[in-house]
């Protein structure tokens, strides 16, 4: 029996939109600060942090993930950020989320910087997986990208990981025009050999300095036939769902590659995500440009119910795609950052 196939179908009243999809899969973002400084995310000074006063409260998070799983149907959490292993509190928010019933699956999107010191916690906490961010294998590409050198703390992080029994591992890739394109086959060969699973992301406009242009992204295509060089592909035949990687077979399997084409092949008809920003307010769609605020419901005395209704009002205006392609999109003013993955 598996630790979660007591999970049960969203109920009546869950979150759903205006075109019919359920959010079942939580991102809730624990903190808008980091510890790189990712070129394609943030510049070399950072930015203006969030005042601390702003940000949910450890009791707050777990009050909004109770009442999302409790009464709205959410079944996935992930803990995002910025960096989430900046939140103190966050091996007692995993574990609390954890003990919820039905019990959630529990990830975590995270740098992993800080994740060889924290793993074994985490993994006894009740976190279920990681998807770690790493864009390279290469220790001086590395520090080009994320402007710090630190990449033997991630692997440290990854083995950290792996050796507490937290899986499966995902590691997610953004490549860069000029920087590290070349190098796709030589991380997919490095994720391989350790077992970790590769997701390729295109880049997307979410990066804080407003720079994104569509013509410097590498895109999917451009992601296939670099891949090829080296591997044969071949197309997944489970179903994807609402998954947002697109998976391929490498060299006949059973290993995998996934493809995160946001942007050349959006998939926002099957998506079932919503997101909760570090401050307490609800985005439907990752790039929305609008926000409801739940925070000023707790801290104003709501009761539960008069949160889920909040928050279900906020699906209803959710639109039937993200709208890069259409010349109207405009990037929205928060950054990836403060968004949360």
């Amino acid at each position: 029996m598996s630790a979660h196939d007591d999970i049960q179908p969203a109920p009546a009243g869950g979150l759903l939109d205006g075109f019919g999809r359920v959010a079942t899969d939580l991102r809730v973002s624990l903190t808008d600060r980091c510890n790189l400084r990712c070129n394609y995310c943030m510049p070399a000074e950072g930015l203006d942090w969030m005042p601390t006063d702003q940000t949910l409260t450890d009791d707050e998070v777990v009050r909004l993930v109770r009442i999302g799983v409790e009464d709205l149907g959410i079944r996935e959490v992930r803990f995002t950020g910025g960096e989430p292993l900046l939140r103190r509190g966050l091996t007692d928010i995993v574990r609390r989320t954890a003990q919820l019933r039905p019990r959630p699956e529990v990830s975590l999107t995270t740098n992993a910087l800080g994740l060889a010191r924290t793993a074994g916690a985490l993994a006894e906490s009740g976190l279920d997986r990681v998807n770690v961010s790493l864009d390279t294998i290469r220790a001086d590409v590395f520090a080009q990208i994320t402007r710090r050198d630190r990449l033997h703390d991630v692997v440290a992080g990854l083995e950290a990981a792996d050796a507490a029994g937290i899986g499966p591992i995902k590691i997610n890739a953004v490549l860069l025009r000029g920087v590290n394109d070349h190098l796709a086959p030589e991380l997919l060969g490095w994720c391989l050999e350790r077992g970790y699973q590769l997701r390729i992301i295109e880049q997307m406009p979410l990066d804080a300095q407003h720079a994104w242009s569509r013509e410097g992204m590498v895109t999917a295509e451009e992601i296939f036939a670099s891949l090829a060089t080296a591997f044969t592909l071949t197309p997944d035949p489970d179903h994807r769902g609402s998954a947002p990687a697109e998976t391929f077979l490498v060299d006949g399997g059973p290993a995998r590659v996934g493809v995160i084409a946001s942007v050349t092949r959006p998939f926002c008809g099957d998506c079932d995500r919503v997101r909760l920003t570090a401050d307490g307010q609800v985005r439907n769609c990752l790039f929305a440009r609008e926000e409801s605020d739940l925070r000023a419901a707790l801290r104003g005395g709501a009761s539960d119910d008069e949160i889920a209704d909040r928050w279900r009002l906020a699906m209803v205006t959710k639109r039937p795609g993200h709208g890069i392609d259409d010349t109207t999109f405009l990037q929205p003013t928060r950054p990836m950052s403060a968004i949360g993955g």
